[in-house]
């Protein structure tokens, strides 16, 4: 545990060196002069910037939907297995699991996570009791605040707040308002390799009680493109959550890959490794994106 410590505060005081570090090295040069585009005037398709998801990896990118632009994001499956807090194991599906976003303004998206259809299957091996639930999920509301690089450079950073809605049933959701904040960083480097770094803080819900306590997660992606249009990404996760009755820490190693069929248009799939019991088995997933 205390090792697991001590990586968590090297990732997070990596990812403050590397900010601090990164608003040096935005970009200088002249970039296009989006400020007066909006919701309601939206950014012309030649000045569109690239298309950039969140998935298919955990990670969250910096870079925000053109003002008056919609993007979806979704699983189509996504089936986690194997989770085991105490004597409980737990396999959840997602299907599907869509992101809606819009852009407000240059720099400003608005975003909203609604999975669709959500099950449980939990399995407690001291009792021998099982149960299976299907419902929708908890709804998400974020918004992507780009504080430099959207429009190219070196480097890019942002903030998403986010504030999830109880919207789940009992067994699937625990039916308590949690919020947080992520913080992606982006950073290009040579040979067409690009290293983003995540940091997250959530305000969870006790399990014990209605208290709050903190929940921290760090990781890092790196990405490349192998062909033309196929990208993979390969990524280290970890999460830590300081429940004052359950502590938990969580950790996988991430493999995907991304294909933009065409300008607007990305597939990917992906696994996600577990190296902790607390954490899925295998995560398995595959995915679609659009820009309009």
């Amino acid at each position: 545990m205390r090792r697991t410590l001590k990586m968590l505060a090297w990732g997070g005081g990596l990812w403050l060196a590397t900010g601090l570090s990164g608003a040096a090295l935005a970009q200088s040069a002249a970039q296009p002069d989006k400020s007066l585009y909006t919701l309601f005037n939206p950014v012309p398709t030649d000045q569109m910037r690239d298309f950039n998801t969140d998935r298919p990896p955990k990670a969250n990118v910096p870079y925000t939907v053109d003002a008056g632009h919609f993007q979806y994001e979704t699983d189509l499956i996504n089936y986690a297995f194997d989770q085991k807090v105490g004597t409980v194991r737990t396999d959840t599906w997602l299907v599907p699991n869509p992101t809606f976003k819009i852009g407000l303004t240059s720099n400003i998206d608005f975003e909203v996570n609604a999975p669709v259809g959500v099950g449980v299957h939990t399995f407690d091996a001291a009792t021998g009791q099982s149960s299976t639930l299907w419902g929708l999920g908890d709804v998400y509301l974020r918004t992507k605040i780009n504080l430099w690089g959207n429009d190219g450079g070196p480097s890019a950073f942002a903030l998403i707040p986010y504030v999830k809605a109880p919207t789940a049933p009992a067994g699937i959701g625990n039916g308590a308002v949690e919020w947080g904040v992520i913080a992606p960083l982006s950073f290009s480097l040579p040979s067409g390799f690009t290293l983003l770094f995540n940091s997250e803080i959530d305000a969870l819900k006790n399990s014990a009680d209605d208290g709050r306590h903190a929940n921290f997660i760090n990781l890092v992606t790196v990405s490349h493109e192998l062909v033309k249009n196929v990208t993979l990404y390969v990524e280290f996760w970890s999460d830590y959550n300081i429940d004052p009755t359950q502590r938990t820490t969580q950790l996988s190693f991430d493999l995907a890959a991304a294909w933009v069929v065409r300008p607007n248009l990305q597939l990917d799939f992906g696994v996600d490794l577990g190296l902790t019991s607390a954490t899925p088995k295998a995560q398995i997933f595959t995915g679609i994106s659009q820009r309009f």
